[in-house]
């Protein structure tokens, strides 16, 4: 295959495993995206009526609004790291404090903070040993708000200095807003993120951020849009697809927080969000108060087993499940209320085409589909499709 290589801006691309596109032609990225695309479709026998070509991403860079980096060394017993996973080395941690994905905050942030733990000896957590201090540093920011919310995830071990590690954080020269400092304690032999523990060490637990005209409370462990630009132009466009949900009942399906939902409930009669995250669903219920709309309402639970137990019927479905796809059971309770129209949102191209393929053997038939880019640098890809009920 031809090589499409050019020189890169990014200091950290030999090694950081984060972008697997650094280099590549903004162009050839989405080239390859919609030829992948178009591969898991026709290698599942889906043929959408119309398929429109990729979308790009409206910035190509400093649009993740979150990050979750993780505490290391680059080679064994080195000096500390903090930032991504290498490539093709999990156990190697690269410190990437010049990131072109994130907020210029988001790479002073983790230099202070790699440096405020190198200065107090701390140790890094180590993931055999299953010993050491300092774990990971997840920041999060409300793009139309300008706040930012700082949590350190840390073993119980003594000797983090709480106070210092705020003032430090507070004298920082931010572009943005710091409105938290949390803490998270973390004593799970797992190699990932999990609250045992959370503690407010300044400010508040939540960011604020704004979608579609609306506001949402986003809390530490909260699913929120990575690229909130960018899914503000991808909800609307799945939404158009659908000519009218006036005086309808709507089935917003793996909710998260209800942004979806909350959308839809500007639109429709009455909306029903379903998400297995019970936080998630608090904070929609949350936020669908703040936004004084009592039409929508949210059930925490498996979206199968909850779908069980509700009674009330939808005139339209919209799913946005999670990577691996609607499990089938969960499809063949979808499928049931045999609802004119369903629109997906998917994150996995893959998953999606598969749920697709057996969607239409039991008569839904794909209208249109199209995927866009909204995580350049990286291998991921999102879709709409709107599938209608055939007559048989």
């Amino acid at each position: 295959m031809e090589d499409f290589k050019i020189d890169t801006i990014c200091p950290h691309s030999d090694f950081c495993g984060g972008c697997i596109h650094q280099g590549v032609p903004y162009e050839k990225q989405l080239s390859e995206k919609e030829k992948e695309v178009r591969r898991l479709l026709e290698a599942n026998q889906v043929m959408p009526d119309r398929i429109d070509s990729i979308e790009g991403c409206p910035s190509r860079y400093g649009y993740r609004n979150k990050m979750e980096y993780t505490f290391g060394d680059f080679v064994k017993d080195g000096e500390m790291t903090l930032g991504m996973h290498r490539k093709k080395n999990f156990m190697s941690i690269v410190t990437v404090d010049q990131c072109q994905l994130v907020d210029p905050d988001f790479n002073v942030i983790l230099a202070a903070v790699l440096e405020f733990c190198r200065e107090r000896g701390y140790s890094f957590y180590h993931k055999k040993s299953h010993q050491g201090l300092m774990r990971n540093l997840i920041l999060r920011k409300g793009v139309r708000t300008g706040e930012i919310l700082v949590n350190i995830v840390t073993s119980s071990e003594p000797g983090f200095v709480e106070e210092e590690f705020v003032s430090m954080l507070q004298g920082l020269s931010l572009q943005n807003t710091l409105v938290g400092v949390l803490r998270t304690f973390n004593d799970s032999l797992a190699d990932a993120v999990i609250c045992q523990k959370l503690k407010v060490l300044w400010g508040r637990d939540y960011y604020v951020e704004k979608i579609l005209g609306l506001t949402f409370h986003v809390s530490a462990f909260s699913f929120f849009q990575t690229n909130v630009e960018a899914v503000e132009r991808l909800y609307s466009e799945a939404l158009a697809l659908v000519d009218s949900f006036e005086g309808k009942t709507a089935f917003d399906l793996y909710c998260g927080t209800g942004t979806i939902s909350q959308v839809l409930a500007l639109r429709a009669a009455k909306v029903l969000g379903i998400e297995l995250v019970e936080e998630a669903v608090e904070a929609a219920k949350e936020n669908a108060a703040a936004n004084g709309l009592a039409n929508c309402s949210f059930l925490a639970g498996d979206v199968f087993e909850v779908l069980q137990n509700v009674s009330e019927k939808p005139d339209v479905i919209v799913v946005d499940p999670p990577r691996v796809g609607i499990q089938p059971k969960a499809l063949d309770q979808i499928i049931s209320y045999g609802v004119p129209e369903i629109v997906y949102i998917s994150c996995n191209p893959k998953t999606m085409a598969g749920n697709l393929k057996y969607m239409e053997y039991y008569g839904y038939h794909c209208r249109y589909l199209k995927p866009f880019d909204n995580f350049p640098m990286t291998k991921h890809t999102e879709c709409i499709a709107l599938l209608k009920k055939e007559k048989r």
